[in-house]
């Protein structure tokens, strides 16, 4: 359904374009300020006219009106009316409303319909992967980065290393790529980052010092009286006899949401000090990273194929919420069929499988937490 086809109110022309690399084109259009500055948080610096149709529109309207009633999914998460799916629950269950064709993903331009004022557009980024991956474009859960003229990507189960890397890389003379998403090229010689924000958390800093001079001192202060606070709890939640009373469960419990918030979300620029250009690079060399049960940092060979059968899972891990999603608008719509969203995973993995092929591949598992710089120690001569 076009905008055209529902009722909206303080609809205009003006529009504001973001560009992937010439893979993926998403095209703004009556943002706020408040609007374009969610979008940057999420994509990061990739501001550029496009000289060719946008894949993915987003149009910010102050009221979507519908010519019938909606329907909920659950308690104010989902809702349909006869021709559009809502979606009612943004970031941090921030209360919001979004309309996603989920039948065009992939397969023809797609209009999400936005009311202004939301914290971030909601499944933005699994939209953009899914649309690079119907044009033969794979998206990796990945960091990469050029190490001495060459290649790297890092890549691996969520939370398995791969930012610990970057990091390490980058303290001793990396070009950062991308962190978090990167963009592989069908024939497997090129890969493409984006300058999103990369999460570091207190432990980094405190693991690699010199890092804490590009935070600011407010950040950094927080982060300090946080962390101190959940030492206070946890050492106060310690059971000292035979049962644990419910106020040490309480605070035990509140130690450990605590320590989910010890972090800072810094641009690429700020924490590496690059400017957000370029992001590209030939891989050449990947690390699959993970963690294990051993004192010892190990790093043998691995065949290629393995990573890419290992990593389809993971894709479809990182894919699980918008899954939840579009199984919700299926059961709202169920002849609305997509035929690429059904078959993804084995579209990558066909993909993955071909251009992972050949390359120089390694496994490297690490104890958590591991010691950031013997990270770069024990790998860095496989680079070569």
């Amino acid at each position: 359904m076009s905008i055209q086809d529902i009722g909206v109110l303080n609809l205009n022309t003006e529009k504001l374009d973001f560009d992937l690399h010439g893979i993926v084109g998403i095209r703004l259009l009556n943002a706020t300020d408040r609007d374009i500055a969610a979008v940057k948080k999420q994509l990061g610096p990739i501001q550029s006219s496009l000289t060719r149709e946008p894949d993915i529109i987003i149009s910010f309207v102050d009221q979507i009106q519908h010519r019938s009633s909606v329907r909920y999914l659950g308690v104010d998460e989902v809702g349909f009316t006869d021709d559009a799916f809502l979606v009612f629950r943004g970031k941090h269950k921030a209360r919001i409303k979004t309309q996603i064709p989920f039948d065009k993903i992939g397969m023809e331009q797609c209009q999400i319909i936005c009311e202004s004022g939301l914290p971030a557009v909601p499944l933005l980024m699994p939209i953009i992967n899914l649309t690079a991956l119907s044009k033969g474009t794979i998206p990796l859960h990945a960091t990469s980065f050029n190490y001495n003229g060459k290649g790297v990507v890092v890549t691996g189960w969520s939370k398995g290393g791969k930012t610990e890397m970057l990091l390490a890389y980058a303290a001793n003379g990396a070009e950062y790529v991308g962190d978090e998403w990167i963009y592989l090229s069908p024939d497997g010689e090129c890969m493409f980052g984006i300058p999103e924000p990369i999460r570091i958390w207190y432990w980094h800093l405190q693991a690699m010092p010199f890092y804490k001079e590009r935070v600011n001192r407010n950040t950094m202060f927080r982060l300090q009286t946080l962390n101190l606070f959940v030492k206070i709890l946890e050492k106060l939640a310690k059971p000292g006899a035979k049962s644990i009373s419910a106020l040490s469960r309480l605070m035990g419990s509140t130690a450990r949401l605590l320590n989910q918030q010890l972090y800072v979300q810094l641009p690429p620029e700020k924490l590496i000090g690059q400017t957000a250009k370029g992001l590209t690079g030939r891989p050449e060399t990947i690390f699959f990273v993970g963690s294990h049960a051993e004192p010892d940092l190990t790093v043998q060979p691995m065949n290629p194929q393995e990573i890419a059968e290992k990593m389809v899972f993971s894709l479809q891990e990182e894919r699980k919420e918008f899954m939840s999603y579009y199984l919700k608008y299926r059961f709202a719509f169920p002849n609305r069929i997509n035929s690429f969203i059904d078959h993804a995973a084995e579209i990558q993995h066909d993909l993955l499988s071909k251009v992972l092929a050949g390359k120089k591949a390694y496994a490297l598992f690490h104890p958590y937490p591991v010691s950031i710089s013997s990270l770069f120690e024990v790998s860095h001569s496989y680079c070569d």
